[in-house]
């Protein structure tokens, strides 16, 4: 397949299957935003909660697909993602976001994850791109402060993963019941990462530069184990390994799909910050991430996986030339094709089961699945290439 294939093939997957389902299926005309979930049989939950981070997902999704693809009805869904956002998960006592609320819209775990406040800086911040609206941008950089000031511990210098409403410790960190309950996890620092990436592109604040060096030193100095190439993945205060629950994606103590992923989303960064120096002596890392992935990203068959690996082995190849890379990419581009896209439905099946059916036990749409590593997996294709 040509660059030129895969780009053409990448837009028809985002408008005909993606775009198409969260737009026809999931905007809730009751209570406001968008519903909650959709089991893997198809049948809408409208009672279901609404988490966080699968709003701000779909508020970044429709943003891109406004800068991106310049088209109304995708920025009438960003709109109402936006507003859905700042009216209804926003604290407005004390900052931060809600990580649910019930159906209606009222709020029900009022936690502060900074994982999901990480991604509601990088919807807003993708609708200010979008549209040049001032009030995502300004929400944006009050979501920032509210990180800096709560979740940045400058002592151990990393960021806490998770607070009470008003701040406070809080006994159960966990993003849900099959991570480790540990205070630093790689998972949230790479989502800061990429949070604080997008944010930079539009607000050249030297805070968020600095930040953004602190968080790259993280990854290679923390996260990154060089015995084996791969991101440890939940650590305590002090950044002590915490070893006694591995990746559900896994089962190990590592996690391919998140390897990848941070490969090109650590080089997104330091392209974004400009810094050279520090581009060529952190560009051994993301290699060596991309190598440790590729014996096991392609042995899973969850569905962001393989969304990731496309993304990282066209960055790959984009980096070093390698012919390897690309083929890579187009490997686990041809699994989706032939396995992941539910064709008479819309969306992306949650993964592939031993016996090569569909898992029809998790989510199509829902707290974890949501428009975002398969519709980014297309944005970066078509800016790409």
């Amino acid at each position: 397949m040509t660059p030129s294939e895969l780009k053409q093939s990448a837009q028809q997957i985002l408008e005909n299957n993606i775009l198409r389902f969260w737009s026809e299926h999931m905007v809730d005309n009751e209570h406001g935003g968008f519903y909650g979930r959709m089991d893997g049989n198809n049948i809408l939950h409208p009672e279901a909660e609404k988490g966080a981070v699968l709003n701000a997902r779909i508020l970044w999704t429709f943003a891109s697909a406004t800068r991106i693809l310049h088209r109304m009805p995708y920025r009438i869904l960003a709109a109402r993602a936006k507003d859905s956002l700042i009216t209804h998960f926003m604290d407005p006592q004390y900052g931060g976001v809600y990580w649910s609320l019930n159906a209606d819209g009222s709020p029900l775990d009022t936690k502060k994850q900074t994982y999901a406040i990480a991604f509601a800086i990088y919807g807003l911040v993708e609708y200010h791109r979008a549209t040049g609206d001032k009030e995502a941008l300004d929400t944006a950089i009050r979501l920032f402060e509210d990180i800096e000031a709560h979740a940045f511990d400058a002592v151990n210098v990393g960021y806490i993963e998770a607070l009470t409403r008003d701040w406070q410790p809080i006994a159960d960190m966990r993003l849900s019941e099959s991570d480790e309950n540990g205070s630093r996890t790689m998972n949230t620092h790479l989502h800061v990462l990429e949070a604080y990436t997008n944010l930079y592109r539009v607000y050249k604040d030297p805070r968020v530069a600095q930040q953004l060096r602190v968080l790259i030193s993280i990854f290679v100095n923390r996260l990154f184990n060089p015995a084996n190439g791969h991101l440890g993945l939940f650590f305590d205060d002090e950044w002590k390994p915490l070893t006694g629950n591995p990746s559900p994606v896994t089962r190990h103590l590592y996690s391919p799909g998140h390897d990848i992923e941070a490969a090109w989303l650590l080089r997104e960064a330091l392209i974004v910050l400009g810094d050279q120096e520090l581009l060529q002596q952190t560009l051994p890392v993301c290699r060596r991430l991309a190598v440790a992935a590729r014996d096991g990203i392609l042995k899973e068959t969850q569905w962001w996986c393989y969304a990731e690996a496309v993304v990282g082995y066209v960055d790959q190849y984009q980096d070093i030339r390698d012919p390897h890379q690309w083929l890579m990419a187009l490997k686990a581009f041809d699994f989706i094709q032939s396995h992941l896209l539910d064709r008479e439905h819309g969306e992306w099946f949650w993964s592939i089961l031993p016996d090569g059916t569909p898992d029809r036990s998790n989510d199509k749409a829902g707290f974890w699945k949501c428009p975002y590593h398969n519709s980014r997996m297309c944005y970066e294709l078509i800016e790409r290439l």
